[in-house]
């Protein structure tokens, strides 16, 4: 429960690098790696940049979490009442052991091996 409320809340951006229309690489908490072809502005011999169109993009798309937790008990029902209230006292005994250890072999002894009976027919498990 514990998991799913911390799931719930948390706040994460996935990171995606598109070289064409093909996705590259994908990243949940660090940065994403690029496939290296990304374009860096030239520029010319008479000193004007040169426009080039990139191929590559990087898209995030964030996932964000719930801010506020407030579970209100003021409207229970009585049904739920009765729900949590049997939940509890079946979960509580749950845990209750049982005093006496019945066992049906405890006054009975094992008999006493004199030979090795696998031996004397030669029957091996292997």
């Amino acid at each position: 429960m514990a998991f799913v409320v911390l799931v719930s809340t948390m706040s994460f951006t996935i990171d995606m690098h598109y070289c064409g229309d093909t996705l590259m690489d994908t990243a949940v908490f660090h940065k994403v790696e690029t496939c290296g072809m990304e374009m860096q502005p030239a520029v010319s011999n008479s000193g004007c940049p040169v426009v080039k169109n990139d191929c590559c993009k990087d898209e995030q798309v964030l996932v964000k979490g719930q801010d506020e937790l407030k579970i209100s008990f003021d409207t229970v029902t009585f049904d739920q009442h009765v729900f949590i209230a049997s939940f509890f006292y079946a979960y509580i005994n749950l845990f209750e052991g049982t005093q006496d250890k019945v066992s049906s072999f405890g006054d009975y002894y094992s008999p006493l091996v004199i030979r090795q009976i696998y031996k004397l027919d030669e029957t091996y498990l292997i």
